[in-house]
């Protein structure tokens, strides 16, 4: 069983690094970004995120696993980001940096510059919805550029209610909502209510978890916009993302087409 001496061991040790996820463009298969992802191998075999990223969301560890996130992407992927203006960067943040001056670092440490703070993204799951303190200082680092994503979203009533109150930019459909979409039911009923929630707002929409062509042709159909998913590559080290990029860039050699680590 892991504990907390355990992580704070793999952070000491090195153990801890990034994958990136490509995010495309479901119009023409660009891509538009991707997301960062924490991965941990501990004595020679990886640690699942469930087993370990839960724990440290409930100890400072939760915090010290992100800023090790963050300056990781800086170092990997900031001038690459930076001459690339259109490309974004998603990253996890758990419930105890909201509030506490934890967005204010991440921005702080991920944009040297304002441009590469405006392409940062701060995934926020229901879960770490923050309080009154923590909204205020959303609200303080959208209004610097930062934006805001609502992740593992089941279009249920308590996203929406959220949705409601805090500031948020992109939501992030879960992938199950995703993965029900089948031969069986080419279209479910989330769609109708999705396509009745982007016509009054400004939100964008990125769909997880997408494997197959016909999802995302359903997806496309629906007017969303972006996807992930292994349809499109899976997680990827930063060189190889890069090189994803370019892949799928405009003169490219192709578009949906499944890249390896």
């Amino acid at each position: 069983m892991i504990t907390p001496e355990d992580i704070q061991a793999g952070l000491e040790r090195g153990e801890f690094f990034l994958q990136y996820q490509p995010i495309v463009s479901l119009v023409d298969g660009r891509c538009v970004g991707c997301e960062a992802l924490l991965r941990w191998k501990r004595l020679g075999r990886m640690v699942g995120p469930r087993d370990f990223i839960p724990l440290a969301e409930e100890s400072a560890l939760g915090g010290l696993l992100t800023y090790h996130a963050i300056e990781t992407a800086a170092r990997e992927l900031g001038p690459w980001l930076l001459e690339r203006p259109h490309v974004f960067i998603g990253i996890n943040v758990p419930p105890a940096l909201l509030g506490r001056g934890g967005i204010e670092y991440a921005a702080m440490k991920t944009g040297y510059q304002q441009t590469l703070r405006e392409q940062l993204v701060l995934e926020v799951t229901e879960r770490g919805i923050p309080d009154g303190m923590g909204m205020a200082e959303m609200e303080e680092a959208a209004r610097s550029g930062v934006r805001f994503a609502l992740d593992d979203v089941m279009l249920d009533s308590a996203n929406l209610a959220i949705l409601a109150r805090c500031k948020f930019h992109i939501i992030k459909i879960d992938r199950t909502r995703v993965a029900g979409i089948a031969p069986g039911q080419p279209r479910p009923e989330w769609l109708e209510g999705l396509a009745a929630l982007l016509a009054t707002t400004n939100l964008q929409v990125i769909a997880e978890g997408v494997e197959t062509p016909e999802q995302a042709q359903v997806l496309r159909d629906a007017g969303i916009p972006m996807a992930q998913g292994f349809l499109y590559g899976q997680p990827l080290a930063a060189r190889a993302l890069q090189a994803f990029h370019a892949w799928h860039e405009p003169g490219g050699h192709g578009v949906e087409r499944a890249t390896g680590p």
